[in-house]
């Protein structure tokens, strides 16, 4: 695999955001293909890395290679408290990538969290072991592509947001609710949460509309969007019928080279985050 051009990730500030969620309540824009590629990038220098696949239809987990069979205990059970952490994690074919899968049972989730108790804090209690942040430094948790209550759950439960965003026309709007979504969260629920980044996806620059949208993104969110864009790439989609990142199926190519640059990117941006916080938070 082609080396990230920056150094290996495992030495971070100890204020590093760690937990992400990949969110974005429109389905089709690479949400998925992203959250897999880009914790197969981290995992690649060195990082040790989850994967929560909290989308019912679990093609993060297929992507990854695990059969249906293989995904329970997963995320349905961890969110619900039924089994415990290390019945529901599974290894995969990537070094140092770990997954806690999903299977069809957890589209049953939504009705059934709406009568607990803590139902918008089950996750974060899942994941409030110390054990968690111990074991990996980055986990990274694919979200349906939805505002319900399993991705209320991933928004209470992590430090940060990235939302892929498809280069089409009605992206902005897409957007804005997930903006509106996250910002009452973190006045109620979450006061870390905040957007760590916005990943232009099927980016075709042949196209003057992928081009406007572009600009129009940049324009609106500046700093906020990913310099790394992720460009329409047919073995991308070819990819997860292998049970493949794009990245093992084909380093070589296209998505799997932006991808890479993408993991990049990420980590001076965490670290540069990490260390801002640390410049203002008063010496104890």
């Amino acid at each position: 695999m082609t080396p990230l051009s920056s150094e290996s990730a495992t030495i971070l500030p100890d204020s590093a955001p760690q937990i992400f969620a990949i969110a974005n309540q429109k389905g089709g824009v690479g949400k998925t293909t992203t959250a897999i590629n880009l914790a197969t990038a981290l995992a690649a220098v060195g990082e040790k890395v989850l994967l929560i696949d909290l989308d019912p239809q679990g093609n993060a987990s297929t992507s990854l290679g695990i059969s249906r069979s293989e995904r329970s205990p997963g995320s349905y059970e961890f969110l619900l408290g039924l089994s415990p952490l290390a019945d529901c994690v599974r290894t995969s074919q990537i070094p140092d990538l770990a997954v806690i899968p999903a299977a069809t049972s957890l589209a049953g989730a939504e009705i059934e969290l709406i009568d607990m108790d803590r139902r918008e804090h089950r996750l974060v209690d899942a994941l409030g072991s110390g054990e968690v942040r111990a074991r990996w430094t980055t986990i990274l948790i694919d979200c349906p592509p939805s505002l319900g209550l399993v991705t209320l759950n991933a928004l209470v439960a992590v430090d940060a947001v990235l939302v892929p965003l498809q280069a089409e026309f009605l992206a902005l709007e897409g957007i804005g609710a997930l903006g509106t979504t996250i910002d009452r969260i973190s006045k109620r629920l979450n006061p870390k949460l905040h957007i760590a980044g916005v990943v232009l996806t099927m980016v075709d620059r042949r196209m003057t509309l992928s081009q406007q949208v572009e600009a129009d993104v940049r324009a609106h969110y500046g700093d906020l969007v990913f310099g790394t864009t992720i460009p329409r790439n047919v073995r991308i989609a070819e990819a997860p019928s292998h049970g493949l990142p794009v990245l093992i199926y084909d380093n070589a190519c296209a998505g799997s080279q932006a991808y890479i640059l993408l993991a990049s990117e990420f980590i001076r941006r965490r670290r540069i985050a990490a260390e801002q916080k640390a410049h203002h938070e008063p010496a104890s």
